[in-house]
């Protein structure tokens, strides 16, 4: 008894799924990177789980807009700012994924890295007071403002990588990855600007977000 090639020899049917995704490098021929459908199923489900997690990055800017607004909430500002820096390390390394396949996959691990590493050594100085927090990295407290700055350059650095990674992938709108770069400049400017650019900056971080999770919910590989 012969056995057709739509089914498995049990006799249930043979699902089939796409043999590569993304697309290949230009002046390549796409036989080299052909895999096996076992690890495209795996990417195809990574993918997913990518796109679907980029809406958490405009969910992240309307909660540090409203942490810059200063608004009064029952948990304090603190759990507002700490939910929102959450959900933007979620949406960042969902970006970071979907641009894994592009030409600009380096640069947006280099910023994926370099916006986690501020985002390390940001969160204990932001939810310590000062004493504590220069007790615990053996400083003096007139210099844990300089060591808070400093985290907040190496991410606003990453998120910059990142935007320009964006507006080079050729894979998502463009102007997301200038919004993007808007806002960290924003973001990262606002202890030395006035009141209103930190929120400016989460208005730009929406815009964006909203473009990535847009573009990046309809983006589908090749098969």
């Amino acid at each position: 008894m012969s056995i057709s090639h739509r089914q498995t020899a049990s006799g249930r049917p043979l699902r089939v799924a796409p043999a590569w995704v993304g697309a290949a490098p230009a002046g390549s021929s796409a036989d080299h990177y052909l895999l096996p459908v076992r690890d495209a199923v795996w990417i195809w489900s990574v993918r997913r789980f990518a796109r679907l997690a980029l809406w958490a990055l405009p969910a992240a800017a309307v909660l540090y807009g409203w942490f810059t607004l200063g608004v009064n909430v029952p948990p304090g500002p603190l759990p507002v700012g700490l939910l929102a820096a959450w959900l933007a390390t979620i949406a960042l390394i969902a970006l970071a994924g979907l641009l894994a396949g592009s030409r600009t996959r380096r640069i947006a691990m280099t910023g994926l890295l370099l916006a986690l590493a501020g985002a390390t050594l940001l969160l204990p100085l932001a939810a310590l007071p000062e004493e504590t927090a220069a007790a615990a990295v053996a400083m003096s407290p007139e210099q844990v403002p300089i060591l808070v700055e400093t985290a907040c350059a190496v991410s606003g650095a990453g998120v910059l990588l990142l935007g320009w990674a964006v507006f080079r992938s050729q894979l998502v709108n463009p102007a997301d990855g200038v919004l993007l770069m808007l806002a960290a400049v924003a973001i990262g400017a606002g202890s030395y600007a006035v009141k209103p650019l930190p929120t400016v900056g989460a208005l730009l971080l929406l815009a964006a977000g909203m473009g990535l999770a847009w573009t990046g919910g309809r983006l589908v590989p090749r098969s």
